[in-house]
């Protein structure tokens, strides 16, 4: 992922300068790429990075003429001045467009970069003080691992750049390990690493001479906790007025936008405040093999209401005849932070950075202004991890009971999105740039205010009034659409209907697929002849692991789990690994969430410790 990679230290130069030449190596991935190496031996600072050519933070590093700061900056920032060359889709010179008002803010903001609103890491230094500050986003979206050693402090938007130059780092964390098979993701700014943790959210580490001075925070969530609740209308009010002025934002800048549409309200509230002209704005979205499903119908009339092109991206066959490639690939360029299916994602945001550098999305908007949780601690079947590991895995279900206590914004914003959500934004990061306004900081303070924000929502349909209310108030049109869930379209019984059967084809479609239970797999297979997936699948999602293990990828699966090395891990039972593939591969059994933690922590051995 583009990014930031260096060292501070007080050891010689030429140590240094070797080390960082090997750790910004790793980061190559795209010959395309925008990227450089700087230094001050005085400062004791060491940074390289890489960046999409003609993006916000390609013209690294950021200095003027008699000013002693050199800033350096990956991601993208939403609070600058308007420019003729930030107009939408590129219109301007993409090329000409160098943010050099952040420099101004380093001298204007004494609690730098208090001011700045956006998804970011960065690292300012003071050449005549020889000090630096390393910093991030509120919300640590951005995300840099960390490792302390006793004379250097080693950070990289990627771990592997670490891994390259710390042999003692290229150990698991159990604990981590555990975490991910009972949560799908790392908690608490660990990392899948020994030694190597995640910057925590809202950071400022300050550094004199090569030395770290202060672990510092520009920013604490306890400030927008305090913020108290308003009333429905007021609080309505706010969001309407704060989204209204912040969307255009995201349109803006340097390269051309597109916008992955959905079916269901979060990319209807943008498509209904854009306010774009005609052909404007390139929509697409992603779309499975079965059948249209409802995102992709729903979508295409969202499209032909605001008068945009529009494109289905298929994942299908020609993905799966490259599963092997595209699931290590996925693992190894989110350091093993995303599950094997997530290559799916790779491949069809690989085919949208054909049709645009950025990628607009409505992603995050449901947990922030619902509080929905998109993640919680499951358990394993029982005997396919030892017991010894089992005790990582209850001690994950312990860390997640405490950490999703307390206000609910607080989880869903600084904690869900940056251990949860970041990976597949990580993964979407590799090949385009994605923006989403839901995580823009004047909309999720707001979020802060609403009634019951505290409380956690259970339900898809539960606090979407005001979302609703969005919607019709930018544009009523898309209000009579119904979204993939039935909300909104029309009222009353037919309404009703509508809804209660959009959602028992949901849940059906969950437990044809990924939840079906034992006793139904093996009804099922009973009656393969019947082909029943052709009917039920499709209609929700357009990745379908269960029986895509079963037929056309049973030969990966086979190959890749039943081999003596994956066999040999000390935390499987191979004997019941064995048997639950056997049972998935022949259809009398339904383990398709343990086969794709399975195949996740095998390439993870694979890429990053068997090396």
């Amino acid at each position: 992922m583009p990014g930031l990679v260096g060292i501070i230290t007080t050891r010689p130069r030429e140590w240094a300068a070797s080390q960082l030449r090997t750790m910004h190596t790793t980061m190559l991935h795209d010959p395309t790429y925008a990227t450089g190496l700087w230094e001050h031996s005085a400062s004791g600072v060491y940074i390289a990075w890489t960046a999409r050519k003609g993006s916000f933070a390609a013209h690294m590093p950021l200095q003027q003429a008699g000013n002693d700061d050199v800033l350096f900056f990956a991601g993208e920032e939403f609070s600058g001045p308007l420019s003729p060359v930030r107009r939408p889709n590129g219109n301007g010179a993409a090329e000409a467009f160098i943010p050099n008002y952040l420099l101004q803010r380093t001298a204007d903001d004494p609690a730098f970069p208090r001011s700045l609103n956006g998804r970011f890491h960065g690292l300012l230094v003071d050449t005549r003080r020889r000090s630096a500050k390393l910093f991030n986003d509120r919300f640590g979206m951005d995300r840099l691992y960390v490792h302390e050693g006793a004379d250097a402090i080693y950070f990289s938007a990627e771990a592997k750049a670490l891994l390259a130059v710390l042999a003692e780092t290229r150990r698991p964390n159990m604990r981590s390990l555990g975490e991910f098979v009972a949560c799908g993701s790392i908690l608490e700014n660990r990392s899948l690493f020994e030694g190597i943790q995640i910057l925590p959210n809202g950071s400022a580490w300050e550094f004199e001479a090569g030395k770290l001075s202060t672990k510092g925070f520009y920013f604490e969530p306890r400030e927008w906790e305090d913020l108290g609740s308003l009333d429905s209308d007021s609080y309505y009010e706010s969001l309407r007025d704060v989204f209204a002025r912040q969307l255009p934002r995201y349109f803006e800048g340097p390269g051309k936008v597109a916008i992955s549409l959905t079916g269901g309200l979060d990319t209807r509230m943008i498509m209904a405040w854009a306010g774009l002209p005609e052909n404007a704005l390139p929509t697409y979205t992603f779309g499975g093999p079965f059948r249209e499903c409802h995102d992709v119908r729903i979508a295409r009339k969202i499209a032909e209401v605001a008068h945009q092109p529009y494109q289905v991206i298929p994942v299908g066959d020609d993905y799966l005849s490259k599963f092997g490639q595209y699931a290590e690939r996925a693992v190894y360029l989110t350091d093993g932070s995303v599950a094997v299916t997530r290559g799916a994602d790779l491949y069809a945001n690989e085919l949208a950075a054909q049709i645009a550098p950025i990628r607009l999305t409505g992603n995050y908007g449901s947990e922030i202004l619902r509080r929905l949780r998109a993640f919680k601690a499951g358990t394993p079947s029982p005997g396919l991890f030892t017991q010894e590991f089992m005790a990582f895995v209850e001690q994950a279900h312990q860390t997640y009971q405490r950490i999703s206590s307390g206000h609910a914004v607080s989880f869903t914003a600084f904690r869900q999105a940056p251990w949860y959500q970041y990976s597949l934004l990580a993964l979407e990061q590799t090949q385009v740039s994605v923006r989403s306004p839901f995580l823009d900081n004047e909309v999720v303070k707001v979020a802060f205010q609403a009634p019951d924000s505290r409380i956690v929502k259970k339900d898809i349909f539960e606090d979407s009034d005001h979302c609703t209310r969005l919607i019709a108030d930018g544009d009523s049109r898309y209000s009579q659409i119904p979204t993939d869930r039935g909300l909104g379209g029309q009222r009353g019984l037919r309404g009703g209907m509508l809804r209660a059967m959009r959602e028992f084809s949901f849940k059906a479609e969950y437990s044809y697929d990924y939840g079906m239970p034992q006793w139904l797999a093996r009804t099922d297979h009973l009656f393969s002849w019947l082909h029943l997936e052709r009917a039920i699948l499709g209609r929700h999602k357009f990745t379908h692991f269960r029986i895509w293990y079963r037929d056309k990828l049973a030969g990966y699966v086979r190959d890749m789990l039943l081999d003596s090395r994956s066999l040999s891990r000390p935390y499987l039972e191979p004997r019941v690994v064995k048997s639950m593939v056997t049972s998935h591969l022949q259809g009398t059994g339904n383990f398709t969430t343990e086969i794709t933690r399975l195949l996740t922590l095998e390439l993870q051995h694979r890429l990053f410790f068997d090396v």
